[in-house]
């Protein structure tokens, strides 16, 4: 079956970005954006839309409550949890100086430290990549440590005052080397000049060693988590 191509959506109080879930042709990656969710009647449409497109399943992005109980009831089941942290950006560890920006040629490089990084289901593949990099207005991407062999990136974005750590990956052979931490507080100060006044993060409630990470910088977690959702077609 002929590849997809990323789609857009637009509907009241939001858009929907729709793509190949890891490459796949029988999966669509959904990824809402906005403040409200999709109405059942748009919601209904955009899934038979799926549907005659050649998709058989269908994946979101991390969505809080209020977007995901209509989804909810309209036969999305949860497929993953995530906790959601906040940084109020007014205490901030010491810049390392080990990073620096990621260029075209780190891409391959970038996707194989995610790959490491995460199992099957949070890894991305380069539209996916791509797709987090056109999410908020204002991004930029940090690599480390080697110029030429970067084993880890930091993806960070800004939209408003509202900034956002939109992935941190290290590869495992060069973890507890303090890369991760150098990438994120790199990231945080870039946020900060930049006019960002509150940073968000999530990151899989089963992942110890990123929520520790995160606290250690000066997040602190929300009492509200999220949630990827998942149904058949």
């Amino acid at each position: 079956m002929k590849a997809h191509r990323a789609q857009s959506y637009r509907f009241r109080g939001g858009v929907a970005r729709v793509a190949a879930w890891h490459g796949r042709t029988d999966i669509a990656s959904l990824a809402l954006h906005g403040p409200d969710a999709p109405s059942p009647r748009v919601l209904r449409r955009l899934l038979e839309q799926l549907q005659e497109a050649g998709y058989r399943e269908v994946v979101t992005n991390a969505l809080g409550p209020d977007t995901s109980l209509p989804l909810v009831d309209n036969g999305f089941a949860v497929k993953g949890r995530l906790h959601l942290l906040a940084h109020d950006l007014a205490n901030l560890p010491s810049q390392s100086g080990r990073t620096r920006r990621a260029t075209r040629t780190d891409r391959d490089a970038l996707l194989a430290a995610d790959a490491a990084a995460f199992d099957e289901f949070w890894r991305f593949d380069a539209l996916g990549l791509r797709e987090a990099v056109r999410a908020t207005r204002r991004s930029h991407l940090r690599v480390a440590p080697a110029p030429h062999d970067p084993r880890g990136y930091g993806l960070f974005g800004r939209a408003g005052s509202a900034g956002y750590v939109q992935r941190l990956a290290v590869a495992p052979e060069v973890q507890r080397r303090g890369l991760g931490h150098a990438l994120l507080t790199d990231g945080l100060r870039r946020l900060r000049s930049r006019g960002a006044k509150r940073v968000y993060v999530n990151t899989q409630e089963d992942n110890d060693r990123a929520l520790a990470l995160y606290l250690k910088a000066g997040f602190r977690r929300l009492p509200v988590g999220l949630h990827v959702l998942g149904r058949e077609l």
